[in-house]
């Protein structure tokens, strides 16, 4: 019997705080419905460049974002080949990299570093080899980057990388960019602060 009048109290509790976000993030002002149908699996992706300035900026705020994300949702970085800083084959070459990091489950410190170069250093990359030589830098065998590079694995995820990028390229038109449960684009409005940015995202995880 307690434990029916805790769990009451619970969702009495609950009800409030989600009528309350609700009422804050309203459609069309704080994000737009993109599809009739949310993905089976919730999911949070992220399209962002590395040679964009504002997502350089944007990664302490994703970092917090996927800590306030419940653990089913998982969160995608989609990394697009549309920027007008250097050719596509480079960008995809800057792709491919990532999805090395992530193989060797370094991502987050070799996102950072290739970002670094960029923003930080003020470093051109101009293929292959200067992302070899970040990471490099950053502890990684010269012979496990080349064998990573040319493997399927990694030639297989860069290609449904660029097939998200297409899936959603009319709605993707800038960077960063949200697309949450496939469904609902975020619009970051001007009067909102960081963690109004996270807890929206955080808000349209759990709509469906």
């Amino acid at each position: 019997m307690m434990k029916k009048i805790l769990l009451l109290l619970s969702l009495t509790l609950l009800l409030p705080l989600q009528a309350s976000a609700q009422e804050k993030w309203r459609e069309d002002t704080h994000y737009k419905i993109i599809s009739d149908k949310a993905t089976e699996k919730k999911e949070v992706m992220e399209f962002f460049s590395f040679w964009c300035g504002h997502c350089f900026n944007f990664e302490p705020i994703v970092k917090n974002m996927k800590t306030k994300l419940a653990d089913d949702v998982e969160f995608k970085k989609i990394h697009v080949n549309f920027m007008g800083f250097t050719s596509s084959a480079i960008q995809d070459d800057a792709t491919k990299a990532m999805m090395v990091a992530r193989e060797l489950k370094k991502d987050d410190t070799l996102i950072q570093a290739i970002f670094n170069y960029i923003h930080v250093s003020r470093s051109n990359i101009t293929g292959i080899k200067d992302l070899k030589n970040i990471f490099i830098v950053n502890g990684v065998e010269p012979e496990d980057f080349d064998k990573m590079m040319s493997s399927f694995g990694v030639n297989s995820r860069l290609k449904m990388n660029n097939k998200a990028v297409q899936e959603y390229r009319q709605y993707v038109t800038s960077v960063p960019n949200f697309i949450v449960n496939g469904k609902y684009q975020a619009t970051f409005t001007k009067d909102m602060n960081q963690d109004d940015m996270v807890d929206l995202i955080v808000f349209l995880s759990n709509k469906k």
